[in-house]
């Protein structure tokens, strides 16, 4: 049965207001519609669907990878970035279910901290619930009151499995990979799944050794290839222009611009 029987805020139990807050842009309403859609609250599902006749065309991307290759900072980077073009951006974090709370084992208090008193940011961690494929059950639902709300960019950060987590390139435009240097059969384990889907494929931690090889590696199985070095913003430029051209090759306006 949908729904639940708790009390909801006086603040969300009209769906046309609750909808009309998120379309002006407020955080707040935002952030509540979210937690009723993670929860199946019958408000959240009204007020979803009141959003669909406004739901803006945002540039969304993928960022998919093994645990330890660097995803988070690498958003963290690539939403600096897109902040300098007046961007505003928004962040799905799908991280593992707490086994105490059932929420994300991550919390947006430790990631991308710089960005937490930028208006122009909006992140949110969620917990996969038991959800396979690397993404929550309302991820889907979370970027489109992300696109209402008039975030132009969106990530989506799978929680980081492996190769198995193909369910983002349902929910995003591009998808881009992250690996890192000397993963070795992991890598040759993704070419069987997630590197089929992948757009970009960036070599994260570049400056290691082995790199090198690496990214002739990934050559011969995807079209770009991007190498950074994510904890000091090397190669974000480049992996920026990347996103854009692909954005532009499939008839959307480039993120970049």
């Amino acid at each position: 049965m949908c729904g639940s029987s708790r009390p909801i805020a006086s603040d969300a139990v009209d769906a046309v207001a609750l909808a009309e807050r998120v379309k002006a842009g407020e955080v707040r309403a935002v952030s509540r519609l979210i937690t009723l859609l993670e929860n199946r609250e019958l408000v959240g599902i009204a007020a979803l669907q009141r959003l669909d006749a406004s739901t803006r065309r945002a540039a969304v991307i993928g960022i998919t990878g093994y645990p330890g290759a660097g995803k988070s900072t690498l958003i963290d980077h690539l939403a600096t970035a897109y902040r300098r073009q007046g961007k505003r951006v928004g962040i799905v974090a799908v991280d593992v279910t707490s086994p105490r709370t059932g929420g994300a084992l991550l919390g947006d208090r430790v990631r991308m901290q710089d960005h937490s008193v930028d208006d122009g940011v909006f992140i949110r961690s969620m917990a996969t619930r038991g959800h396979h494929g690397g993404l929550a059950g309302a991820t889907r639902d979370a970027v489109r009151v992300l696109e209402a709300a008039g975030y132009e960019v969106i990530f989506v950060e799978t929680v980081g499995v492996g190769q198995a987590e193909v369910d983002v390139a349902d929910v995003v435009q591009t998808v881009v990979a992250v690996v890192v240097p000397g993963l070795g059969d992991e890598v040759q384990a993704m070419k069987a799944g997630l590197l089929e889907m992948a757009h970009i494929v960036v070599v994260n931690k570049g400056d290691r050794e082995g790199a090198d090889a690496a990214l002739r590696d990934l050559q011969e199985w995807v079209a770009r290839v991007v190498r950074t070095v994510a904890t000091k913003g090397e190669g974000l430029v480049e992996l920026v222009e990347a996103i854009a051209e692909h954005q532009q090759a499939i008839g959307l306006p480039a993120a970049d611009r």
